[in-house]
């Protein structure tokens, strides 16, 4: 069966501009132009289009999707079945939140006392079992067991005021680090400026900072692919760029 632009376009519940977009960008070609002009696409396209969605929803960029499915590697079950696995891992998240959300309604409700700790629980229960699952083999490879268990205890005895500035510095770090990227300096002022707070980020999760301990970290974030992944959300080549920047900042600068 092959389907329009208008009709894909329905199907999908986008726009049939993005689909040309997709199409101008290599991202996603139709299977042939008619005799009209008028794009077609088939099964093979459709599928394609699904994958594309799969990781808008997941918050990948486009330029790093189109990295991944043009990669001769790439396995399209495979893909499906981690995609399947972040669902799973969202919904789990979303139901740690709904508990709390309904422990919170008691609590106001004076059928539950909670103290402050508990009312951020769930966030850094969500956060600790989502960076286990992501990168806690490697992690706990590179640092041990004890440094990690450590950090984890450490972010879940954070006060109510810890956890609300942690967060919001490291949405600011990443702030921060797409402007940064525009200079294309890692040894600029934004850029160092960056260093220096994801240095203050370590250390409400660690317990003693160290430079070379930073170090492996950012290079970690480039070596990984899932943190690179991570990373590049904000803009393509940001692992590597937050890397350098942080070599200049220890005194390890890339050349």
């Amino acid at each position: 069966m092959e389907y329009t632009i208008q009709k894909l376009a329905q199907l999908a519940g986008i726009s049939t501009r993005t689909l040309r977009y997709y199409d101008e960008i290599d991202l996603l070609k139709p299977a042939r132009i008619n005799s009209s002009g008028y794009r077609l696409y088939g099964q093979k396209e459709v599928d394609r289009l699904q994958q594309i969605m799969f990781y808008r929803e997941l918050g990948f960029p486009l330029e790093t999707i189109k990295e991944i499915m043009t990669n001769p590697l790439f396995d399209e079950r495979k893909a499906l079945q981690d995609h399947l696995k972040h669902l799973l891992e969202k919904r789990k998240q979303i139901d740690l939140l709904i508990k709390n959300v309904h422990h919170t309604v008691e609590n106001l409700e004076g059928r539950r006392n909670m103290t402050d700790q508990e009312k951020f629980i769930g966030f850094k229960k969500q956060l600790i079992e989502e960076n286990e699952k992501k990168y806690g083999k490697e992690i706990r490879e590179k640092y041990g067991d004890t440094t990690v268990d450590a950090s984890n205890a450490k972010l879940m005895n954070l006060s109510e005021k810890e956890y609300a500035e942690v967060t919001e510095l490291a949405e600011s770090i990443n702030k921060l680090l797409a402007e940064a990227m525009k200079t294309q300096d890692p040894t600029g002022e934004l850029a160092q400026k960056v260093a220096d707070m994801h240095k203050q980020w370590l250390t409400y999760y660690w317990n003693d900072y160290s430079k070379e301990a930073h170090q492996g970290l950012a290079q970690m974030y480039v070596d990984d692919e899932r943190f690179k992944a991570n990373y590049d959300k904000i803009a393509p080549g940001a692992a590597e760029f937050l890397r350098d920047a942080i070599f200049v900042y220890t005194g390890n600068g890339k050349s």
